[in-house]
C-alpha cells in the first residue's frame, strides 16, 4: 500500500510517503512569514499548500500513485478517536469552522489530491477534537461554559501505543497520563485506550505554554474584554499566539532562553520554571482522575527534546509514576500507519456525521 500524508502546520506543510510501513520520502516544507502574509485567512491558503505538496513530489521523483492520502485532521465538531473518511459533511464542517488553524487545511488537501487518483481514498485520523472525556469532566461551575478538549490527540495516541508495543501490552490496559509539550501544551489522561480527561490546549485551559495564555483568572479576563483597549481579534491573539513565554519573554524558543537563563537573566528563569510549575500542577491534578493508579507518564512533543524542561519536570512528578520521554513527534507516521490500518481492515472506518 502506498500512502501520502500531510500535515499542515502554522508555518510549514509537513509530508511523508509510505509503502505499507516503511517511510519512502519524510519532507518539511517551510513557509515564510512573506510567502503566508499575501493570504487574509488560513483557508486561503489552501490552492499554495496542496500545489506546493505536488511540486515537492515531482521534484524528489515521486509518482503521483497512493492508494490513500490522509491529512491532519482539523477542528471540527467534538468526534471519537480514530480513522475516518473525508466527506461532504467533513468539508462543508471545515469551510464553516469557528476556530482557524493550519490543521484545517489537512482533509481539504487530502480530499482534492484523492480526487486526482481513481481508487484513491481520502481520511483523517484522531484530530484535535477528539473527544471521550467522562460527563463528570465536562461539567464547569457555570452551564454557559461546559469543558472542552482540543488537543494533541493525534501524537498523544501514537507515543502511547510505541510505548504499549515497547513493552508488548495493549494500549487498551494501560493507565497513562501523556504531556504533549509543544507550541500549545496538552496534558491527558487516558484510561484502557480512552483519553477521559484533557484540556483545551488551544484556547483557554491547563497551563501556559510557550505560545499560549493557560487557564486565566475569569474575573481580570472580563475586565480586560470590556476596558475597550483591544479588538476581539486582538484579545484572542493575547490568549494563543502572543501569549505565554512569547508574551512574558519575546520569544517561544526554549533553546534560546535556556541560553539566555545561563547567561544570567533571573527573569527568563522565573517565566520558564513557572511554566514547568504548571505542567507539573496539571500532571499532578491528572493523577487524582486515576485515583493515583498510573502506570507511566510520557512526555513528548518539542520541549521535551530540552534537559533543562524535562529534568525540572521529572523532579517535581517522579514520585507519582515511572517517566518516560519521547522528543519530537511521530503525527506522519501516526497518519500513514492509521490510513493503513484502515485500508488493511485493521481499523474500522468511522463515518463523520
Amino acid at each position: 500500500m502506498k500512502i501520502l500524508a500531510v500535515n499542515p502546520g502554522s508555518t510549514s506543510t509537513k509530508i511523508a510517503v509510505y509503502e505499507d510501513e516503511a517511510p519512502r520520502l519524510v519532507r518539511n516544507i517551510r513557509h515564510s512569514v512573506e510567502e503566508l502574509a499575501q493570504f487574509p485567512r488560513i483557508i486561503d491558503q489552501f490552492e499554495f499548500r496542496k500545489n506546493l505538496v505536488i511540486d515537492d513530489l515531482e521534484a524528489n521523483g515521486i509518482p503521483f500513485e497512493f492508494d490513500a492520502i490522509v491529512g491532519r485532521g482539523g477542528l471540527l465538531k467534538p468526534i471519537p478517536g480514530g480513522v475516518y473518511e473525508v466527506n461532504d459533511a467533513m468539508l462543508d464542517d471545515i469551510a464553516q469552522a469557528m476556530r482557524s488553524h493550519a490543521c484545517n487545511l489537512g482533509c481539504l488537501i487530502a480530499s482534492e489530491l484523492a480526487t486526482l487518483l481513481p481508487g484513491c481514498r481520502a481520511f483523517i485520523a484522531d484530530p484535535g477534537v477528539v473527544d471521550e472525556l467522562e460527563e463528570i469532566a465536562r461539567i464547569t461551575g457555570s452551564p454557559l461554559m461546559p469543558r472542552i478538549t482540543i488537543w494533541h490527540a493525534l501524537n498523544q495516541r501514537a507515543i502511547a501505543r510505541r510505548f504499549a508495543a515497547e513493552r508488548d501490552i495493549q494500549y487498551e490496559d494501560l493507565d497513562l497520563i501523556i504531556c504533549h509539550l509543544g507550541g500549545g501544551i496538552s496534558v491527558g489522561t487516558h484510561r484502557h485506550g480512552r483519553a477521559i480527561d484533557v484540556n483545551n490546549a488551544l484556547d483557554g485551559e491547563g497551563p501556559f505554554s510557550p505560545e499560549r495564555a493557560g487557564t486565566l483568572p475569569a474575573g481580570q479576563l472580563i475586565d480586560l474584554c470590556n476596558s475597550g483597549k483591544f479588538t476581539r481579534e486582538e484579545l484572542k491573539k493575547h490568549i494563543s499566539g502572543q501569549a505565554g513565554l512569547n508574551a512574558h519573554l519575546g520569544t517561544t524558543d526554549v533553546q534560546i532562553l535556556v541560553k539566555r537563563i545561563e547567561e544570567g537573566d533571573t527573569q527568563a528563569e522565573l517565566v520558564m520554571n513557572a511554566m514547568i510549575y504548571q505542567i507539573a500542577r496539571n500532571v499532578g491534578a491528572a493523577a487524582t482522575v486515576l485515583y493515583g493508579k498510573v502506570d507511566a507518564i510520557l512526555l513528548t512533543g518539542g520541549m521535551a527534546h530540552s534537559e533543562y524542561v524535562v529534568s525540572r519536570l521529572q523532579e517535581r512528578i517522579s514520585f507519582l509514576a515511572p517517566v518516560f520521554v519521547y522528543p519530537g513527534e511521530d503525527e506522519l507516521e501516526a497518519l500513514a500507519l492509521n490510513a493503513l490500518g484502515a485500508l488493511r481492515g485493521e481499523l474500522p472506518i468511522q463515518v463523520y456525521q
